[in-house]
């Protein structure tokens, strides 16, 4: 069970260091090189860890009846108003996070479908495959919530009309407060969605 847990953390810290640097690539792509130039496009985890989000949270839950693997990062900084697509070019930005998860989830689910492995799914390789694709998915559905700070708030900023934008910036004053609430009352609602899309990909 603790080397479970340890993996468990290791793909989770890496599965959102990723989603981080996704977010400053697509930034850097647009013509925004704050992460750059602040160091933060790069695999080293040292640079992204989150004491909360990528430590002492994933130990809490894990550790809760019926727990589960999942935090965060720090949020990689970039200015939007560097950006070229001043329409679309901060939900390119969000949702560059949310698409790498998917792709992880989708590479290493397609390999839990189509390659025969000695030991079948219980092999020690299948199970690591297994937690990448639940957690990177279960990363994906969080982040796509449309729940200020998260992705899916910036996603929907660009496709509502502008007044959208001061109510996001009202609620994300309050920070990961509302996100702990959504958590509590609302995440029940969204999380039936991760075993479904881990059907889907791996036919597990």
């Amino acid at each position: 069970m603790e080397a479970s847990f340890i993996f468990s953390l290791v793909i989770l810290i890496f599965s959102v260091v990723i989603h981080e640097i996704s977010h400053g690539y697509a930034a850097l792509i647009q013509g925004d090189r704050t992460a750059e130039l602040e160091g933060r496009l790069t695999l080293n985890p040292i640079k992204h860890i989150d004491p909360v989000g990528s430590v002492i949270l994933p130990v809490i839950l894990a550790l809760l009846p019926g727990g589960f693997m999942f935090g965060w990062a720090k949020p990689v900084p970039y200015n939007p108003y560097n950006l070229r697509n001043q329409r679309w070019g901060e939900a390119i930005v969000a949702f560059a996070g949310p698409l790498s998860n998917l792709v992880l989830a989708t590479v290493f689910g397609l390999f839990l479908r189509f390659y025969a492995l000695p030991g079948g799914i219980d092999s020690p390789v299948s199970m690591l495959a297994i937690q990448i694709v639940y957690i990177n998915i279960a990363l994906a559905v969080f982040n796509l919530v449309p729940m200020p700070p998260l992705d899916g708030s910036k996603i929907l900023t660009a496709i509502l009309p502008q007044g959208w934008m001061k109510v996001r910036e009202s609620i994300e004053r309050f920070g990961f407060v509302g996100v702990f609430i959504f958590l509590i009352f609302l995440w029940q609602f969204f999380a039936p969605l991760i075993p479904w899309l881990f059907r889907l990909i791996t036919g597990i």
